[in-house]
Protein backbone atom coordinates (compact mmCIF):
# COMPACT_ATOMS: atom_id res chain seq x y z
CA UNK A 1 0.00 0.00 0.00
CA UNK A 2 1.63 3.58 -1.08
CA UNK A 3 2.22 6.25 1.13
CA UNK A 4 -0.73 9.03 0.76
CA UNK A 5 1.65 11.73 -0.40
CA UNK A 6 2.68 14.92 2.01
CA UNK A 7 0.78 18.04 2.18
CA UNK A 8 3.25 20.60 1.36
CA UNK A 9 4.01 23.02 3.88
CA UNK A 10 2.86 26.58 3.41
CA UNK A 11 5.98 29.07 3.48
CA UNK A 12 4.94 31.66 5.32
CA UNK A 13 3.90 29.47 8.33
CA UNK A 14 7.92 29.42 8.91
CA UNK A 15 8.31 33.18 8.65
CA UNK A 16 7.99 35.51 11.63
CA UNK A 17 4.50 37.18 12.19
CA UNK A 18 6.11 40.56 13.01
CA UNK A 19 8.13 41.11 10.05
CA UNK A 20 7.62 44.62 8.98
CA UNK A 21 9.63 47.39 7.63
CA UNK A 22 11.57 49.87 9.63
CA UNK A 23 10.05 53.15 9.98
CA UNK A 24 10.40 56.70 11.43
CA UNK A 25 10.99 56.19 14.75
CA UNK A 26 8.58 58.27 17.27
CA UNK A 27 10.02 60.61 19.80
CA UNK A 28 8.56 59.06 23.27
CA UNK A 29 11.05 56.05 22.12
CA UNK A 30 13.82 58.32 21.01
CA UNK A 31 13.22 60.50 24.65
CA UNK A 32 13.42 57.44 26.37
CA UNK A 33 16.76 56.02 24.37
CA UNK A 34 18.52 59.25 25.10
CA UNK A 35 17.56 58.52 29.19
CA UNK A 36 19.45 54.97 28.88
CA UNK A 37 21.77 56.73 27.34
CA UNK A 38 21.89 59.94 29.43
CA UNK A 39 23.42 57.65 32.43
CA UNK A 40 26.16 56.28 31.00
CA UNK A 41 26.52 59.70 29.54
CA UNK A 42 26.68 61.29 33.06
CA UNK A 43 29.42 58.73 33.98
CA UNK A 44 31.99 59.44 31.25
CA UNK A 45 31.61 63.06 31.91
CA UNK A 46 31.92 62.79 35.74
CA UNK A 47 35.19 60.54 34.87
CA UNK A 48 36.80 63.18 32.43
CA UNK A 49 35.66 66.18 34.70
CA UNK A 50 37.24 64.35 37.87
CA UNK A 51 40.18 63.67 36.29
CA UNK A 52 40.87 66.55 34.47
CA UNK A 53 40.07 68.58 37.76
CA UNK A 54 43.04 66.53 39.20
CA UNK A 55 45.63 67.19 36.79
CA UNK A 56 44.56 71.13 36.59
CA UNK A 57 44.58 71.10 40.63
CA UNK A 58 48.37 70.15 39.86
CA UNK A 59 49.02 72.30 37.30
CA UNK A 60 47.42 75.41 38.36
CA UNK A 61 47.11 75.65 42.53
CA UNK A 62 48.36 75.73 45.00
CA UNK A 63 47.65 72.64 48.16
CA UNK A 64 46.65 74.26 51.36
CA UNK A 65 45.65 72.62 54.33
CA UNK A 66 42.85 73.62 55.59
CA UNK A 67 39.11 74.70 53.95
CA UNK A 68 39.29 78.12 54.15
CA UNK A 69 42.24 78.14 51.92
CA UNK A 70 40.39 75.77 49.18
CA UNK A 71 40.67 77.44 45.61
CA UNK A 72 38.67 76.77 42.99
CA UNK A 73 39.91 76.02 39.34
CA UNK A 74 40.76 79.50 37.22
CA UNK A 75 38.10 80.17 34.89
CA UNK A 76 40.41 79.90 31.81
CA UNK A 77 41.26 76.46 32.35
CA UNK A 78 37.40 75.28 32.88
CA UNK A 79 36.63 77.25 29.87
CA UNK A 80 39.22 76.40 27.52
CA UNK A 81 40.48 72.58 28.71
CA UNK A 82 37.41 71.15 30.89
CA UNK A 83 34.70 72.21 27.95
CA UNK A 84 36.04 71.36 25.27
CA UNK A 85 37.15 67.82 27.01
CA UNK A 86 33.04 67.64 27.69
CA UNK A 87 32.41 68.54 24.28
CA UNK A 88 34.38 65.65 22.50
CA UNK A 89 33.18 63.07 24.95
CA UNK A 90 29.66 63.74 23.78
CA UNK A 91 30.96 63.40 20.29
CA UNK A 92 33.10 60.57 20.85
CA UNK A 93 30.02 58.69 22.58
CA UNK A 94 27.55 59.18 19.91
CA UNK A 95 30.07 59.06 17.08
CA UNK A 96 31.69 55.74 18.09
CA UNK A 97 28.11 54.06 18.15
CA UNK A 98 26.86 55.79 15.27
CA UNK A 99 30.30 54.65 13.06
CA UNK A 100 29.99 51.44 14.29
CA UNK A 101 26.86 49.88 14.66
CA UNK A 102 24.06 53.13 14.08
CA UNK A 103 22.92 52.59 17.82
CA UNK A 104 24.36 53.37 21.38
CA UNK A 105 23.04 50.69 24.12
CA UNK A 106 20.12 53.06 24.88
CA UNK A 107 19.27 53.06 21.02
CA UNK A 108 19.52 49.24 20.89
CA UNK A 109 17.27 48.68 23.86
CA UNK A 110 14.56 50.35 21.93
CA UNK A 111 15.56 48.89 18.18
CA UNK A 112 16.44 52.28 17.03
CA UNK A 113 19.19 53.08 14.01
CA UNK A 114 20.32 56.32 13.13
CA UNK A 115 21.43 56.69 9.44
CA UNK A 116 21.90 58.87 6.71
CA UNK A 117 19.36 59.38 4.05
CA UNK A 118 20.76 57.17 1.94
CA UNK A 119 19.82 54.04 4.76
CA UNK A 120 24.08 54.29 5.39
CA UNK A 121 26.23 54.55 8.55
CA UNK A 122 26.90 58.05 9.71
CA UNK A 123 30.56 58.95 8.86
CA UNK A 124 32.35 61.13 11.23
CA UNK A 125 31.55 64.41 9.55
CA UNK A 126 28.07 63.69 9.81
CA UNK A 127 27.83 62.61 13.32
CA UNK A 128 29.67 65.92 14.23
CA UNK A 129 27.57 67.89 12.36
CA UNK A 130 24.11 65.76 13.70
CA UNK A 131 25.40 66.11 17.42
CA UNK A 132 25.83 70.10 16.96
CA UNK A 133 22.52 70.00 15.20
CA UNK A 134 20.97 68.63 17.97
CA UNK A 135 22.67 71.59 20.37
CA UNK A 136 21.61 74.16 18.54
CA UNK A 137 18.05 74.94 19.76
CA UNK A 138 18.72 74.22 23.15
CA UNK A 139 21.27 76.39 23.22
CA UNK A 140 19.55 79.36 21.90
CA UNK A 141 16.61 79.13 24.48
CA UNK A 142 19.37 78.51 26.85
CA UNK A 143 21.26 81.78 26.21
CA UNK A 144 17.59 83.71 26.08
CA UNK A 145 16.57 82.05 29.02
CA UNK A 146 19.84 83.44 30.87
CA UNK A 147 19.15 86.60 29.17
CA UNK A 148 16.08 87.15 30.31
CA UNK A 149 16.25 85.11 34.02
CA UNK A 150 19.81 85.61 34.85
CA UNK A 151 20.10 82.42 36.88
CA UNK A 152 21.83 79.37 35.74
CA UNK A 153 18.65 77.28 37.11
CA UNK A 154 16.59 78.96 34.05
CA UNK A 155 19.63 78.64 31.99
CA UNK A 156 19.21 74.63 32.63
CA UNK A 157 15.39 74.47 32.17
CA UNK A 158 15.63 76.43 28.75
CA UNK A 159 18.40 74.06 27.51
CA UNK A 160 15.87 71.00 28.52
CA UNK A 161 12.97 72.44 26.80
CA UNK A 162 15.13 73.19 24.01
CA UNK A 163 15.97 69.47 23.59
CA UNK A 164 12.14 68.22 24.16
CA UNK A 165 11.31 70.94 21.49
CA UNK A 166 13.85 68.77 18.85
CA UNK A 167 11.71 65.56 19.44
CA UNK A 168 8.13 67.90 19.38
CA UNK A 169 8.62 68.81 16.33
CA UNK A 170 8.41 64.95 14.53
CA UNK A 171 4.79 65.67 15.65
CA UNK A 172 4.34 68.75 13.47
CA UNK A 173 7.08 67.22 9.92
CA UNK A 174 5.69 65.59 7.45
CA UNK A 175 7.73 62.84 7.91
CA UNK A 176 8.38 62.63 11.42
CA UNK A 177 11.59 63.62 11.05
CA UNK A 178 13.42 66.06 14.31
CA UNK A 179 15.33 68.99 13.85
CA UNK A 180 18.92 67.08 14.16
CA UNK A 181 17.37 64.74 10.82
CA UNK A 182 16.23 67.55 8.83
CA UNK A 183 19.50 69.98 10.01
CA UNK A 184 22.23 66.75 9.55
CA UNK A 185 20.29 65.13 6.37
CA UNK A 186 19.74 62.26 8.44
CA UNK A 187 17.29 59.60 10.25
CA UNK A 188 16.49 57.84 13.32
CA UNK A 189 14.68 54.30 12.34
CA UNK A 190 12.45 51.98 14.33
CA UNK A 191 13.99 48.90 13.20
CA UNK A 192 12.07 45.41 13.35
CA UNK A 193 12.91 42.32 15.26
CA UNK A 194 14.36 40.37 12.31
CA UNK A 195 16.24 43.18 10.95
CA UNK A 196 18.08 44.11 14.75
CA UNK A 197 21.62 43.99 14.76
CA UNK A 198 23.25 44.04 18.38
CA UNK A 199 26.19 46.72 19.39
CA UNK A 200 28.67 43.86 19.37
CA UNK A 201 27.41 42.40 15.74
CA UNK A 202 27.50 46.07 14.78
CA UNK A 203 31.24 46.68 15.81
CA UNK A 204 31.82 43.29 13.91
CA UNK A 205 30.50 43.97 10.35
CA UNK A 206 31.25 47.89 10.49
CA UNK A 207 33.81 47.55 7.72
CA UNK A 208 31.50 45.59 5.85
CA UNK A 209 29.68 48.70 5.09
CA UNK A 210 30.24 49.84 1.01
Amino acid sequence: MSKPALKPKNPSQNLPQDIDEPSIAKPLARLVAIVYDGMLILALLFLVGTVLTVIGTLLTMQSGTSANEAQSLPSWYQNLVMTPAFVLTLIGFYGLFWRRGGQTLGMQTWRLKTVNQDGKLLTWGQSVKRILAACLVPAVLAMVGYLIGGSRQILLTSAFLGLIFNYLFCLFNQRGLAVQDLLSNSMTLKMPKVAHVGILEGFRNRNKQP
